[in-house]
């Protein structure tokens, strides 16, 4: 992470908004360069709105959930700052039950519920691998939707 990058973006959204706490995480979407460029790219469009994410993470990592008001500082695939979003809205639901309207808004892809399951689907086995679990239709996965704000 170019931490350099991040304090500096962080740093011109808050002459813009000073009434911010400095109360934020700086991270990049999915595993890799090419996907983090990607993604980082359809959040800076507009187009990525919202993201998922595999519960048990947060539990082994005793990380805390995501919540509304959360500030998150975008990474690109060489770790620069590209983007600042606030979280809008948290849900947890099983795997199946993800909704098409979530998967239109990750903008991924041709932003189908078929292609949001498939993507993800090797994603979060990959991430359970790691953590000696398994993946199963019902797992539970954080749905979060966000506005970027800079």
């Amino acid at each position: 992470m170019d931490q350099h990058s991040v304090v500096s973006l962080w740093n011109q959204f808050k002459v813009k908004h000073p009434i911010v706490k400095d109360d934020y995480q700086a991270w990049a979407f999915g595993y890799g360069k090419e996907v983090a460029d990607e993604l980082s790219d359809l959040v800076i469009k507009g187009i990525k709105t919202a993201t998922a994410s595999n519960f048990a993470l947060y539990e082994v990592e005793n990380e805390p959930l995501p919540k509304v008001g959360d500030y998150s500082v975008i990474l690109d695939g060489d770790g620069k700052a590209v983007a600042i979003i606030e979280t809008t809205r948290v849900e947890i639901c099983p795997f199946d039950e993800v909704t098409a309207a979530h998967a239109f808004l990750e903008g991924e892809g041709d932003r189908s519920l078929a292609y949001w399951r498939d993507v993800h689907e090797t994603f979060f086995k990959q991430e359970l691998e790691e953590i000696n679990q398994t993946f199963h239709e019902k797992i539970p996965v954080v749905c979060e939707r966000f506005v970027r704000v800079f």
